[in-house]
């Protein structure tokens, strides 16, 4: 394994696929904050979330890197071709799995058992996000398989 361009391309990618989902809310695509979500885990000032959430993200994002680049290491290549195709199927565990599951541990987040209040401040995400808006899904598609495609491209095999 390439240490150093995992080190360089997975922290890349890792920006590039958090700022296309904060432009995705920002343009009123989605109106899920990834960061907020997150951050909202170990912190309940909303503010201080958002900080904490983009720290999160990047590094949870980095450490998937990982994964992309063991599987390029697999499959003897990486092609933003593999990049895509891993992004795609990462996004679609993160939609159906990852975040509509994430209410039975997130403690300020809703779920269809328990409805917002004072503590609970964040609706729940439902199946695909779509509670987050109609175009979240592809939001979140997008964004996963640009960043399998920027490690496709740019990470360098030993």
């Amino acid at each position: 394994m390439n240490w150093a361009s995992w080190a360089v391309w997975g922290l890349g990618a890792t920006v590039v696929l958090t700022s296309i989902l904060s432009i995705s809310q920002g343009i009123k695509w989605t109106r899920l904050s990834i960061p907020l979500m997150l951050g909202t885990v170990v912190s309940p000032d909303r503010d201080k979330a958002k900080w904490l959430g983009i720290f999160i993200h990047v590094l949870n994002g980095y450490l998937f890197s990982l994964i992309y680049v063991g599987a390029f290491q697999v499959w003897g290549g990486a092609n933003w071709q593999r990049g895509a195709i891993i992004g795609f199927f990462h996004a679609l565990f993160v939609l159906t799995v990852v975040i509509p599951n994430l209410p039975a541990i997130h403690p300020r987040m809703a779920s269809q058992y328990f409805v917002s209040d004072d503590f609970r401040q964040l609706e729940p995400p439902g199946f695909f996000l779509l509670n987050y808006g109609i175009s979240t899904p592809m939001a979140v598609i997008i964004a996963h398989i640009i960043f399998g495609i920027m490690l496709g491209v740019f990470y360098q095999m030993p």
